[in-house]
């Protein structure tokens, strides 16, 4: 087992089970213990990983090849997909090179990108991050920016929201129509805001016409970042 083999293994080694330690019978529980026990045992020394986590790869793909020929366990079939799950869970950051090149094969294209009509659903983590910040950013300038600027604030809001749906998997001329839709409903709905508030003189002292017309605007495409997918 893999208890007494770790100890004994030899970094310089080429071969992925003395590396790590275990004999040719281990299980696949084993081999991801002892991957986990040399990563802890190096420490810092990236050539060190590198090898462990080469050798980790090598044996995992062979215990999945293993497991389509059926010639593996349901314990390693169970691990394996213990170590998926994780996967999923921690990201992409600090996996081993093939585990993420198999999350690559994985993942399927956005259909909703096909055509025109978009799935609405709020991206995850440090994208719905970046989004709200920037979108209330934009806000934010357009309020306190001369009339004068509003223009380049809406144009560079606009190409956000078209890079926003690029990545997320939309095609460009879908993507695109939808900016130009959304900035000029939120334009026309801003002018019917300034043709209504006309008269109330205090609003007009606090913001510009210009200002009071692009706000509409702002905020659909910041809906759009934060929503078309």
């Amino acid at each position: 087992m893999a208890s007494s083999k770790g100890s004994s293994s030899n970094p310089g080694a080429s071969d992925p089970y003395e590396i790590l330690g275990l004999d040719p019978d281990s299980n696949f529980e084993e081999v991801q213990k002892a991957r986990d026990k040399r990563l802890a045992e190096v420490g810092e020394d990236p050539l060190a990983k590198a090898k462990i986590e080469a050798s980790y790869d090598t044996l995992l793909m062979s215990s999945l090849k293993e497991r389509q020929l059926g010639k593996v366990s349901n314990a390693a079939v169970s691990a394996s997909k213990r170590e998926d799950r994780k996967i999923e869970a921690q990201g992409d950051m600090g996996t081993p090179l093939l585990t993420r090149l198999q999350g690559l094969g994985k993942s399927k294209p956005n259909e909703s990108g096909q055509g025109f009509v978009p799935e609405l659903s709020l991206p995850v983590g440090e994208g719905l991050t970046i989004r709200f910040l920037l979108g209330l950013l934009a806000l934010v300038l357009l309020l306190v920016s001369p009339p004068e600027s509003i223009q380049i604030i809406l144009s560079l809001s606009t190409i956000g929201l078209f890079v926003s749906q690029i990545r997320r998997g939309r095609r460009s001329i879908p993507s695109l129509g939808w900016c130009i839709l959304l900035l000029a409903f939120g334009l026309i709905f801003g002018e019917l805001i300034v043709k209504i508030t006309v008269d109330q003189s205090q609003l007009i002292t606090l913001l510009s016409s210009e200002q009071i017309e692009s706000i509409p605007a702002i905020f659909l495409i910041w809906l759009g970042a934060l929503f078309l997918a």
